[in-house]
């Protein structure tokens, strides 16, 4: 079998020495696609997404030996506020790394966060110098993404489409759960919006951006998601804020207000959300209403059994946590009875904390999730600005349309967590790449504009 492939591995790694763009673009195409090793083979002691993960990996390979022959990269992308944000938050999780309770689970979390980010961030970002290449990244991956749309649904059918049960498994073995599926439908329908309204898009374009957008809506309204129908929904909240110019100040005083109120009549909140007794159905009203429910719906129940775990962690390890990666192997010890669900396990294995905020929190300490958080804060940040400055009307859009998918990722952040996987990484530092390219293609132009010479 490994003599059979050897000449396809051949291909591949001539492919990744000679034309970095190439192989980039089979791993957007092949991320809705991919597979765990386990399904294929199940047994082994380890696991990866096929093919993308192995692609990845020896991108990274290649890159460094470049790198180091070619003695550099773009210092403009390296020495950006993004990167540099990126650096605070890999070193403290290599730090925290080096203190953690499971070193080797930890390291291993280390080495995969660094080849997503340095491929699917750095690289991808030198791709998309002068604002080139983006619909490409885009349109690869919807490609394949309405593929297992299609597989979706089709397998939805034989229970019924309406049948909200079986939407959880439906999206195997492409996507592990709905609501990574949701999620990842949630970050690129902004983008198909965009493609079919914008002035700068040819007809035969837009029609075809038309039939995407709703293919890929139906997706999202039949993965019954309900996290990222929420994102979806808090970033239009966004959307109208940035199109009708909303002041930052006057924003910021009224989120902290709502926080204060919050916590001022947080008994009041909870008595009124433990009165909802809706569970999660088949019916959209009913499965929306239940949303608030944490009184018995055990998709709710569950995951506040997750954050208890993950916040009684970090009470006990305030400042180093547990070690990156590690939660899902120590939160059995601070599952309560009582905040056991008729989901959970008996050994706590069932998986993360449902969070990407939370998780951070636990296995980094404080630092880790402020570290993360720094990261989320500078793209915002850098998308705001950008967009503020930019002239170009397809460039403007994108930026729009990256923000506001990335934002429907950081609110969909607080109910699970998905960058472990390709899936959603792919996106996730793809969009982020997207918006640190544009904004030092405009600064460069606004530069060259004021010194002609």
């Amino acid at each position: 079998m490994v003599i059979n492939a050897l000449p396809f591995i051949l291909a591949i790694l001539l492919v990744v020495i000679f034309s970095f763009d190439k192989i980039i673009y089979l791993i957007a195409l092949f991320a809705p696609l991919s597979v765990t090793l386990s399904e294929i083979m199940p047994g082994f002691g380890f696991d990866m997404y096929l093919p993308t993960e192995p692609l990845i990996l020896g991108l990274l390979i290649v890159f460094i030996l470049k790198v180091f022959s070619e003695r550099g990269f773009d210092k403009q992308i390296l020495t950006h506020p993004v990167s540099l944000a990126i650096y605070v938050n890999l070193t403290w999780i290599f730090l925290t790394s080096l203190t953690s309770t499971m070193p080797v689970v930890s390291l291993k979390f280390l080495f995969s966060r660094i080849w997503f980010v340095a491929v699917l961030y750095f690289l991808t970002a030198k791709l998309f110098s002068e604002g080139k290449n983006i619909e490409k990244y885009i349109w690869l991956y919807v490609i394949s993404l309405i593929i297992v749309i299609f597989y979706t649904l089709y397998h939805h059918l034989g229970y019924g489409l309406w049948n909200k049960e079986v939407a959880n498994f439906v999206c195997n073995p492409f996507y592990k759960d709905h609501t990574s599926y949701g999620a990842a439908l949630a970050m690129y329908l902004p983008f198909l919006m965009m493609f079919s309204f914008a002035g700068f898009v040819s007809r035969k374009e837009k029609i075809f951006s038309v039939v995407a957008m709703l293919i890929l809506f139906v997706g999202f309204v039949l993965s019954y998601t309900r996290a990222a129908w929420l994102s979806f929904f808090a970033a239009g909240v966004v959307f109208a804020v940035i199109k009708l110019n909303v002041r930052f100040k006057p924003l910021f005083i009224t989120f902290i207000s709502l926080i204060a109120f919050f916590i001022l009549f947080q008994n009041q909140i909870l008595m009124s959300l433990e009165q909802n007794s809706e569970q999660s159905s088949a019916d959209l009203k009913t499965h929306i209403s239940s949303m608030s429910n944490i009184t018995s719906d055990a998709s709710n129940l569950e995951r506040i059994n997750r954050w208890s775990c993950a916040i009684r962690m970090f009470e006990d390890k305030p400042v180093f946590g547990f070690g990156p990666g590690t939660y899902m192997f120590k939160y059995a010890l601070y599952q309560l009875n009582e905040n056991r669900t008729i989901i959970s396990t008996n050994s706590a294995d069932g998986g993360n904390a449902h969070s990407e905020y939370l998780g951070p929190l636990s296995e980094s300490g404080v630092l880790g999730m402020l570290t993360f958080l720094l990261i989320i804060g500078t793209v915002i940040y850098t998308a705001v600005h950008t967009y503020m400055r930019l002239k170009d009307k397809r460039l403007k859009s994108i930026v729009l349309a990256t923000l506001i998918g990335l934002i429907t990722y950081y609110v969909h952040g607080f109910l699970n967590n998905f960058l472990d996987t390709d899936k959603l990484s792919v996106p996730f530092w793809g969009f982020t790449a997207m918006i640190v390219a544009i904004d030092i293609y405009s600064r460069n132009k606004i530069q060259a504009q004021k010194n002609p010479d």
